[in-house]
């Protein structure tokens, strides 16, 4: 197994832990596993995440209408948010595709690999692209950068990186209430 291929299975709880301060998702400390059929399949998908959601799934959807897309599915846990799957990229037992917000509806979607950002970001792109392809990115000492959404005023992207180059990518409401 690569260092990219552990960092990318570690990737959501690592996002959150960076935006929230922890590193515990659902309770439990995110494991490692061997590459699944899934992980193999994912890296292949094409799409683009943004401006305003991913799948048939977009920012600011109630949990019913997201639900009545046909294409998330419940991952187990409580929370101001509930984490959800999209059925066509299943993520690991202590990862979730997306959170759901009481409040503001799907507040977080994560990118998948192979789903680029319209302006070509995907996960795998250098620092040097993230930052030609978003001038106004901000970055955090933590390892994750922050940049709004071009086209959507309501949303953020965060990419987080390691060894310059970025391992997850998350387009989340600017007023999501799922992760500081």
């Amino acid at each position: 197994m690569t260092k990219h291929t552990t960092a990318r299975r570690l990737s959501h709880a690592a996002l959150a832990a960076a935006l929230s301060g922890t590193a515990l998702l659902y309770g439990a400390a995110p494991a490692a596993v061997a590459e699944s059929a899934a992980d193999r399949t994912a890296a292949r998908v094409k799409g683009t995440l943004g401006p305003f959601g991913y799948g048939g799934v977009r920012l600011g959807m109630s949990t019913g209408k997201a639900r009545a897309t046909g294409k998330i599915v419940r991952k187990p846990g409580t929370g101001p948010c509930t984490g959800w799957d999209l059925k066509a990229h299943p993520t690991g037992r202590d990862e979730v595709g997306l959170y759901i917000s009481r409040k503001r509806g799907v507040a977080m979607i994560f990118a998948p690999p192979g789903v680029k950002t319209p302006q070509g970001i995907r996960i795998g792109s250098t620092a040097g692209q993230m930052i030609k392809a978003y001038p106004k990115l901000k970055q955090a000492a933590s390892g994750y950068a922050t940049v709004s959404v071009p086209g959507n005023p309501r949303a953020s992207y965060y990419f987080l990186l390691s060894h310059g180059e970025i391992y997850e990518i998350a387009l989340a409401l600017k007023n999501q209430d799922c992760a500081n």
